[in-house]
């Protein structure tokens, strides 16, 4: 089979007309299909609801310290929670903050303390003429969200293979103090899939920076979400605060995760893991806006989750569940797209995503067809700072949350919009 673009401009005219009547024939269906964010199917979501169930009565409501976890206090987590999130975080307890239940809302204040106290001592963000961050691309939307809105520039750098393109950082870190972090989600990327390598964890960790009071923001949503039994040595994961800490940048990182798609989104816990001094100062800050998180979801997660053991069992079951969508979606592109140059597409091993790079000028059109017969996708260039691709050409594919029946309808229509949208590229030419 010819590529597209190999083919003559009546091939290509013919190719159309087909792809055009098979295209009505979704419209016609009036499909309302939705693959637009990583939401967890309701087969994950049951898999947890024993756990509502675990603290019957007031004699159960006690910490291992005798905290009653109906009133007031602890303001950075019960000890017995500190210790599950430090089994994700990779971190000691010691080093813990369990907060509400949002890693994204921790991100957002520990840029907003940076921004308006600084961190250790340095200039507070809002009063300095200039703030950019790092921005790997394609990444996640919602952070780049989180930095549009404190008005932060926002610098792309591309992500390779084996992590983000670490010549173009460390360039930019090390001539312009007003660069003063760097998002990254370490492990299977959102939405690349992406883990990165040992020799870019400790790239990071030890490069230099102009700004004294740069920082990595640490972002290891998917550190436990494996689509494997066996994860391979490649999705092996660096520990960034040792790799900070052997390079004498030990302030460097903050470190979060939750239990967002482990347990229910909304109703789980997140955690920050940092340095002594960090760790000292956030609860510092904190002790002015909060007593206390919910201790009860707190002692609840714990009794039902155990520790990383069982956090490792529970989510064998959830990479059952989702290991067949993910398998689905790569044997629909293969078989519809390959070999016809109408784009490339990640094979994740963990994550919640599926990162497809059509021919540069149509995701837009991609995306807006789809949505037409009634399949909505992650908006086109969401994956950007700005939400603007300079390629246009990047889509995320979020292939968790529908049933494989109504997966598989979704990625006909979809496989359909990229080769119309490649071919009326091609003809416009």
């Amino acid at each position: 089979m010819s590529t597209f673009d190999e083919m003559t401009k009546e091939e290509l005219t013919t190719l159309k007309s087909a792809l055009t009547e098979e295209y009505a024939t979704y419209c016609a269906q009036e499909l309302s299909l939705n693959m637009a964010r990583g939401k967890p199917g309701k087969d994950q979501l049951d898999l947890s609801m024993p756990m509502l169930d675990v603290l019957p009565s007031s004699t159960d409501c006690v910490a291992e310290d005798g905290t009653d976890l109906r009133n007031y206090g602890v303001v950075d987590g019960l000890p017995e929670a500190k210790a599950l999130m430090a089994s994700m975080l990779d971190d000691a307890p010691e080093n813990v903050i369990v907060f509400g239940n949002s890693s994204l809302n921790i991100m957002y204040d520990t840029l907003m303390r940076c921004w308006v106290f600084g961190t250790l001592g340095s200039t507070p963000w809002s009063q300095l003429d200039s703030v950019k961050f790092v921005c790997p691309v394609p990444g996640y939307d919602r952070h780049f969200g989180v930095t549009e809105a404190f008005g932060i520039e926002m610098v792309p750098v591309a992500m390779n293979e084996d992590g983000p393109d670490m010549d173009a950082v460390e360039e930019l870190v090390a001539n312009d103090s007003a660069f003063k972090g760097i998002w990254c989600v370490p492990k299977y990327s959102n939405p690349g899939g992406v883990t990165y390598s040992d020799e870019i964890v400790k790239r990071l960790a030890s490069m230099k920076c102009a700004a004294e009071d740069f920082r990595i923001f640490w972002d290891n949503a998917y550190t436990v979400h494996h689509l494997y039994d066996e994860p391979e040595n490649q999705d092996q994961l660096l520990d960034i605060a040792q790799a900070c800490a052997e390079a004498g940048n030990p302030n460097r990182y903050f470190k979060f995760a939750s239990t967002s798609k482990v347990t229910f989104p909304g109703a789980g816990i997140a955690a920050l893991a940092a340095s002594a001094e960090n760790v000292a100062e956030i609860k510092k800050r904190m002790g002015v806006q909060t007593i206390g998180h919910d201790k009860i979801n707190q002692k609840r997660h714990v009794l039902f989750l155990k520790d990383a053991q069982g956090i490792a069992d529970h989510m064998a079951k959830h990479a059952a569940i989702l290991r067949p969508k993910f398998a689905l979606v790569d044997k629909m592109l293969e078989e519809g797209l390959a070999g016809t140059g109408c784009g490339t597409w990640s094979k994740p091993r963990g994550g919640y995503f599926v990162s497809f790079d059509a021919p540069e000028g149509t995701a837009k059109r991609i995306v807006s067809l789809a949505k037409e017969a009634g399949v909505t996708m992650t908006g086109a260039g969401a994956t950007y700072p700005l939400k603007n691709d300079p390629h246009d050409s990047n889509i995320r594919i979020a292939p968790t949350l529908p049933p494989l029946e109504e997966l598989e309808a979704a990625m006909k229509v979809f496989v359909c919009c990229v080769k119309l949208a490649t071919v009326e590229k091609l003809l416009e030419a």
